[in-house]
């Protein structure tokens, strides 16, 4: 069953560190602004996977971080989120770790939520479970049958 939450309030996930983040809901909104996002937009179409994944997870945070606490300048003074300081947290590699699981990963797991069938037969089979349990080999030789008798 599909668990909708209509709050639609933001939410605040700890990084670790002492770092918090205000998220916006993960929504198709912010999807779709993310994959929108110059950086992802631009990347060269020999772009890696973690490429990728990098440049989209920073444009996911940038539309969704609105606000967070334990984050500061060199000085150690705080500052408020900006583009290029949300890119310097999702540098490190722990937070950005724990901003793909403890956020994207929800969107994800919506994705796969919302489609409790396999794949069909005639399309991917990525999805779908074995339902057959493994053939076992024979121990020892089995003597070969006799031939039919002419008659």
């Amino acid at each position: 069953m599909l668990k909708l939450d209509l709050s639609n309030e933001p939410a605040w996930l700890d990084l670790g560190h002492g770092v918090r983040v205000q998220l916006r809901p993960l929504t198709t909104a912010l999807m779709v602004a993310a994959r929108g996002d110059p950086a992802v937009q631009n990347l060269p179409e020999d772009a890696g996977d973690e490429e990728s994944a990098l440049a989209f997870a920073k444009g996911l945070a940038r539309v969704a971080i609105l606000d967070w606490e334990g984050v500061g300048d060199a000085d150690g003074n705080p500052i408020d989120p900006s583009p290029e300081a949300i890119d310097a947290l999702l540098d490190l590699w722990p937070l950005l770790e724990t901003f793909q699981t403890g956020y994207v990963a929800k969107g994800l797991l919506l994705e796969q939520e919302k489609n409790a069938s396999a794949p069909l037969p005639n399309g991917s089979s990525a999805g779908a479970r074995d339902t057959a349990k493994p053939a076992t080999l024979a121990r020892a030789p089995q003597p070969s049958a006799k031939t039919a008798r002419k008659g």
